[in-house]
């Protein structure tokens, strides 16, 4: 019955990163639109670009280009990039709060609210009619975000305490993450062209409604006594200084850096180098999908098989992505394109499935067994690349050239791989001796001591 509980929750936490993805890439089509139908006109998509993603976990993370309407003025590119950023930038400011508040209450709560804003969010999505309102809506996504995607990955750490069952699951959560985002821009584009603006936000905001409802039944928040015994999470400050986090945190911020500068830039950059047709331009992402999810599913079975190893299957992702970005610049034509960008989905499939458990590994053994703050902290690490990537690539590529840009992107990716050696004896580390005390010397003193026991001892 429990192993069929944590299922149930896993599902509900996929789809709740499905359903935040999903959210932030569906205005991907419908956005010029929608601004050009509040100014007064009837916009037609076209090719420029500034579109970041997010990371959840790690988190939210697009796989397509947004594609916005020719200028009319920078005055209107700014705005689309400010909306793009709004998300990421919220985000990246609540979640230190949202770390240490799910720490203290327990993983549920955060999680049903998380899932309340982003419904929220959603609705006002459905019925915005101005800029203002798009913008609330979409910082309102990050809000929902912080707590719904923290406490998401923070629960399956949780409830998966053992390996090889915890990386299987958080490889789950993330092949969700992408599906999320190569699944929206053409989910939203067909349903906003044939059934109007509100269909799609409606239809999503019906699936968080049901995966709320959903998680209710299978946990409410406070229906159980256990929360009263679990133990202060470490606080996050104390976990931002640990060098080993520390690394960890780099290296998902590093890693998702090509992939955050690149969807605001290479839409541009195809079109004057090789003259990309608007389709062409539309689908270069679209096949970076599959190597992302055979990267999960590669990690995942090699870290059953040598678990040790997790530090260089984060390095190999990580020389992987930066390879694939000096090769960018290269490329004549749009068959080209979608070899680097298939080796930068692949490496960040890499780093992301083999560095998430290794962060809740790191917490078993060296602070105390409580997830919120850690990846709280792995969500800032993807936001910081998010946020900044709307609003600076553009700049980087204005003064410095595109060519440039993915040098120095690549560079730092290569450069920042030897750096996880450091990881290298993390799994023969053995539990601090507080933590110890708690679990193991002292005897269990209440229901959610007894179960890490257990946990332990099986």
């Amino acid at each position: 019955e429990a192993r069929r509980q944590r299922r149930l929750l896993l599902m509900v936490v996929c789809v709740a990163l499905l359903l935040d993805n999903m959210l932030y890439m569906v205005i991907v089509p419908i956005i010029p639109d929608y601004i050009a139908a509040m100014r007064g006109g009837g916009g037609t998509a076209g090719p420029s670009a500034p579109a970041g993603g997010n990371g959840s976990g790690g988190g939210n993370r697009s796989l397509l280009p947004a594609r916005y309407p020719p200028t009319s003025g920078s005055n209107e590119d700014v705005q689309i990039g400010v909306l793009f950023a709004s998300k990421a930038m919220l985000q990246l400011l609540v979640n230190p709060l949202s770390g240490t508040l799910i720490d203290r209450v327990g993983y549920e709560a955060p999680l049903l609210a998380g899932l309340a804003v982003l419904f929220l969010s959603t609705a006002t999505f459905a019925f915005a009619e101005n800029y203002a309102t798009l913008f609330a809506a979409r910082s309102l996504q990050g809000l929902g975000s912080a707590f719904a995607d923290t406490a998401g990955i923070a629960l399956i750490a949780d409830r998966y305490a053992e390996e090889p069952a915890r990386s299987r699951a958080l490889g789950t959560a993330l092949a969700c993450i992408s599906f999320g985002s190569l699944a929206a821009p053409p989910f939203g584009g067909v349903l906003y062209e044939f059934a109007g603006k509100r269909v799609p936000f409606l239809v999503l905001a019906c699936v968080c409604l049901l995966d709320g409802l959903l998680l209710l039944v299978l946990a409410p928040p406070g229906g159980t006594g256990a929360r009263a015994n679990m133990p202060v999470g470490t606080p996050i400050h104390r976990l931002m200084i640990d060098p080993y986090i520390a690394v960890v945190a780099g290296a998902l911020a590093t890693c998702n850096i090509p992939l955050a500068f690149l969807e605001p830039t290479i839409a541009n950059w195809m079109k004057d180098s090789m003259g990309a047709s608007e389709w062409e331009v539309g689908l270069t992402w679209l096949p970076a999908f599959f190597p992302h999810v055979l990267g999960v599913y590669v990690t995942v079975q090699l870290a059953a098989a040598y678990p040790h190893l997790q530090w260089f299957y984060g390095a190999l992702g990580m020389a992987i992505i930066g390879a694939s970005s000096c090769l960018v610049p290269a490329c004549r034509n749009f068959g080209q394109v979608i070899i680097p960008l298939c080796g930068i989905c692949f490496g960040i499939a890499l780093v992301d499935t083999a560095l998430l458990p290794t962060l809740a590994f790191l917490v078993d053994v060296r602070h105390v067994s409580v997830y919120g703050s850690v990846y709280a902290i792995a969500d800032i690490s993807y936001c910081v690349a998010y946020a900044l990537g709307p609003i600076v690539a553009g700049q980087i590529v204005h003064t410095m050239g595109f060519a440039q840009l993915n040098l120095g992107m690549g560079l730092a990716n290569v450069l920042y791989a030897p750096v996880l050696l450091f990881l290298k004896n993390v799994c023969q580390m053995k539990p601090s001796h507080s933590e110890r005390n708690i679990l193991l010397e002292e005897g269990p003193k209440g229901l959610y001591d007894t179960i890490k026991m257990e946990e332990r001892k099986g």
